[in-house]
């Protein structure tokens, strides 16, 4: 029988070749074989000419399945034993050892049909007509499909001399788990991978496109197909994804990616032991109090590590290394404690990502500052996202707080809102007519920071989930650490220089008796927190006073004004008189006698002139005062203890102090 004439079914033709039918079924489309249309129960399927496969495979075949039809034609022909398979790496895989156990039970079944039907001849057919049309031992077909006579006279033979399932597994050439079958030459794979690991990061699809140009081009023929290519460079890549990696992506992708990372036990800490710092790019613009323009800001803030609770926090509107210590300051009165350990960035890598011009925190006194507060310092490797788990708070602080702002401008390009892309004119109209131009200050973000912290901190614990964040924060040890010795710590600003007024600052005056007389220049320390005082210090660091917001005047206190207006107005004018008589009298000593007299004449007329009531209109009801003047309020947090303290004694003062119980301040002071 010549191989002209003999055809072979697809399934058998994939099984040779160690692809799937479906891939067959495409390179008869593109008419790379002969093969001929047959009919089955099931539809129609195709058979392929034996001399139109490449010779290997027709070798193959002939070893291997060539006795089937001689044995078709002799029955009676004795066929030699096909032994146990052995393979390279000494193990069976999962599907030929499938294969094999559905082959001894078809087996089984057969010589059981047999003996029931004679002649066997007939009962042989009968028997591979009803298996071959699926209904028969559908679980069998399902994994060995369509067989031939010839097939189980061998299959009996090899199971019945050795009595093993394994001398029916498929005689296959099994490769190890670290080997992969392919086509490709050594050469080939050579050019692929120089593309493949090239640092640039070429796709598989173009390094396939490369690589054919380049064979083309070095006069190669028969050059394998893209799928060739894909295959082995997806394996490849499985067995090899270190490599992969590190040459594509770097020595930092590898450890993010490849390298095992460290589990910490957080059970072996204590709240307020450990606190993580960081900062964070606001990804929303806010309204810079020095210059009045909307930039975005850096938040520096604490973490504690055991309960996740975010202990403090400062905005940094311009470069300034000492905003990081007023946000520990923050953290402290906070926690009510002092920490064993402040863990923060890498010096140099913090400088870089936030300060473009300061100098390493080493250089910069944090060391002394920890030192003197008993805290330990301790820097993270640089570039090390995952020492710190600052970092995923801040994930969830994008993705919870910055997107609902107005004024979110996202933390890249890729990201940011329609409005800021080029050409959205639809978008850029609606956010001006819905946002009308309203940037938040900072006043305004604190607030809003704290609001989302309130529910963050009601949420379970990462660490002890039967607990919520702010529960397991406030099973710490308070120490009642005493505040003003932090104000080291506040945020420093540049120096000032005081004026007539006191010093000016964001746009507002503060003053105290102790700057009375001085134009020296001085440095102030503040916090943005609390804008209604600052601190002065000498240029050499030496505490001066408290300077409070000087608060402004009704123009017309006693005409148009009411009582507590009068009083603030009396107040102002006293404070005046009386620094005068100081300067007054502080000069006696470097002027004669007669001036002298002169001076105590002045003073004399100023309190009188201090006695006497301004001129009023005339009217018909006279205007009647209270029994008890309440003294003039700085800030309405001075109102609500007064009242506190002496009672309310008007519908007026009770109103007022119901909604200031409503007020986002007073759940900001008193946090009830």
């Amino acid at each position: 029988m010549k191989d002209e004439s003999i055809w072979i079914d697809i399934k058998t033709v994939s099984e040779i070749k160690g692809i799937t039918p479906r891939a067959l079924r495409i390179s008869l489309n593109k008419g790379k074989y002969v093969f001929k249309e047959t009919k089955t129960q099931g539809g129609k399927s195709y058979e392929i000419l034996l001399s139109s496969l490449e010779p290997k495979y027709q070798e193959i075949y002939k070893n291997t399945y060539y006795r089937e039809i001689i044995e078709t034609v002799n029955h009676d022909l004795l066929l030699p034993i096909e032994k146990p398979v052995q393979t390279e790496s000494g193990f069976i895989p999962e599907t030929a050892k499938t294969i094999a156990l559905a082959r001894v039970d078809l087996i089984h079944e057969w010589q059981k049909f047999r003996d029931k039907h004679q002649p066997k001849q007939k009962g042989d057919k009968l028997f591979l007509d009803l298996y071959n049309s699926g209904e028969y031992l559908k679980n069998v077909f399902q994994i060995l499909g369509r067989t031939s006579k010839g097939s189980l006279h061998r299959w009996h033979k090899n199971y019945s001399e050795y009595e093993s399932w394994e001398s029916l597994v498929p005689q296959y050439n099994y490769t190890s788990f670290n080997e992969y079958r392919t086509i490709l030459t050594e050469e080939e794979i050579g050019i692929f991978l120089k593309l493949l690991l090239h640092p640039n990061q070429f796709s598989i699809g173009k390094a396939i496109k490369l690589t054919t140009h380049i064979l083309e081009k070095r006069g190669f023929e028969n050059i394998p197909q893209p799928v060739t290519f894909r295959r082995y460079a997806e394996w490849f890549r499985r067995q090899n994804y270190d490599k992969w990696i590190l040459t594509r992506e770097g020595e930092k992708a590898l450890k993010d990616k490849v390298e095992p990372y460290i589990s910490r036990d957080i059970s072996k800490i204590e709240v307020g032991d450990i606190l993580v710092a960081d900062g964070h790019k606001l990804n929303f613009l806010v309204l810079n109090p020095f210059t009045g323009r909307a930039c975005r800001a850096t938040l520096v803030g604490f973490l504690d590590w055991k309960s996740s609770y975010f202990t403090g926090y400062e905005i940094m509107l311009e470069e300034n290394t000492q905003c990081i210590a007023s946000a520990l300051r923050m953290s402290l009165i906070t926690l009510d404690m002092i920490p064993r350990i402040a863990y923060q960035d890498n010096g140099k890598a913090f400088k870089a990502k936030y300060f473009n011009q300061s100098t390493d925190f080493s250089e910069a006194g944090f060391s002394g500052i920890y030192s003197n507060l008993g805290i330990k310092p301790v820097y993270a490797k640089p570039y090390n996202a995952r020492a710190k788990v600052i970092e995923r708070f801040f994930k969830e602080f994008q993705e919870e707080f910055e997107k609902l702002l107005p004024t979110y401008t996202g933390s890249s390009i890729a990201n940011k809102p329609a409005h800021l892309k080029r050409n959205e004119k639809f978008h850029k109209e609606l956010y001006d007519r819905i946002n009308q131009g309203y940037i938040p200050t900072i006043e305004e973000t604190i607030q809003f920071i704290n609001a989302w912290l309130s529910y963050r901190h009601s949420q379970p614990c990462p660490n002890d989930r039967a607990k919520s964040i702010k529960e397991v924060f406030d099973s710490r040890d308070k120490q009642n650490i005493d505040i003003n010795k932090l104000d080291d710590l506040m945020m420093a600003h540049e120096i000032k220089t005081i004026n007539r007024n006191g010093i000016r600052f964001l746009n507002m005056d503060y003053n105290s008796d102790s700057l009375y007389g001085l134009r020296e220049r001085v440095m102030i320390r503040y916090s943005l927190f609390d804008l209604t005082k600052i601190k002065v210090y000498s240029t050499k660091g030496e505490f001066l006073c408290t300077a409070k917001r000087v608060t402004g005047t009704h123009p017309m206190a006693y005409h148009m004004g009411n009582v507590k207006d009068i009083e603030d107005f009396n107040r102002k004018i006293k404070k005046q008189q009386q620094v005068r008589n100081r300067t007054l009298r502080s000069i006696k000593k470097y002027l004669p006698k007669e001036d002298i007299k002169f001076l105590e004449t002045q003073m004399i007329e100023e309190n009188i002139l201090e006695q006497e009531t301004p001129v009023q209109e005339t009217k018909k009801d006279p205007i009647r005062l209270p029994d008890r003047l309440k003294p003039v309020f700085m800030n309405n947090y001075e109102q609500y203890e007064w009242l506190m303290k002496h009672g309310c004694t008007s519908p007026e003062e009770r109103k007022w102090l119901q909604n200031y119980k409503n007020s986002d301040e007073f759940k900001l002071i008193y946090g009830e």
